[in-house]
């Protein structure tokens, strides 16, 4: 198979998982929707796509390898809305607000969380392989973006370019030991699917990571396996 490695650093990054009320928690890897939103921004995608968006993420199959933890970082947001605000929507329409005059006195509290100097190797590739967009055009618009790229949230610019280069391997695995992990150490941790038949065995998870593009939420479960790797010397 043919795949696609990422390299994922930033001064921050966002993996958004399931938020509650004010809190807006991340993981600390991508998921599927991260993955796609991603690739269809450098391609130049409106959201408006769906069923675009949809087919990327349905044909997306990836592994990630923790180089660098990070650390978590939660930032306080605070802002003051008025009656008369408008609200960005999905639907083309800007949305209203309802309620009386005392409930706009008190300003708009949330917590947003962050991975900070965390470093990640993502493995990915698409089935069927020959359909648009390939895994060619997706390393030329990563490296010649139609928008500016972003992981996660807006702030989160990269540092450095995220298309490391395109390779052949028996599996996701394989492709991710294209790539040398970045020091000795600490094991390392790698998050692959579950049905893949070069996956070995390791701690199962269940992410919340698959996106109904069409609807605008995310919905569906996906399974996948937490392999810890020993440390490695580095030549």
């Amino acid at each position: 198979m043919r795949a696609l490695l990422l390299r994922l650093e930033a001064p921050l990054m966002a993996f958004g998982r399931e938020a509650i009320d004010q809190n807006g928690p991340t993981r600390d890897h991508p998921d599927a929707s991260l993955l796609t939103g991603l690739l269809a921004n450098a391609l130049g995608w409106r959201r408006e796509d769906s069923a675009r968006h949809q087919r990327l993420q349905d044909r997306l199959r990836f592994a990630v390898r923790i180089e660098r933890e990070g650390e978590e970082l939660r930032d306080f947001q605070t802002a003051r809305l008025e009656k008369s605000d408008m609200g960005w929507t999905t639907r083309g329409a800007p949305e209203g607000r309802a309620g009386g005059a005392r409930s706009y006195v008190g300003p708009h509290l949330r917590f947003r969380f962050y991975r900070a100097d965390a470093a990640l190797t993502v493995a990915l590739t698409l089935q069927p392989e020959d359909e648009a967009p390939t895994l060619d055009a997706c390393a030329a618009a990563l490296a010649e973006p139609a928008r500016p790229l972003f992981i996660g949230r807006k702030p989160c610019l990269p540092s450095g370019p995220l298309a490391l280069r395109l390779v052949e391997a028996s599996g996701l695995m394989a492709a991710l030991a294209c790539i040398p992990p970045d020091s000795c150490g600490p094991s390392r941790h790698v998050m692959a699917p579950e049905d893949a038949p070069e996956t070995p065995a390791g701690a199962s998870i269940f992410l919340t990571g698959r996106r109904d593009w069409v609807a605008g939420v995310h919905a569906g479960q996906e399974r996948r396996v937490v392999v810890s790797l020993p440390p490695q010397v580095i030549a």
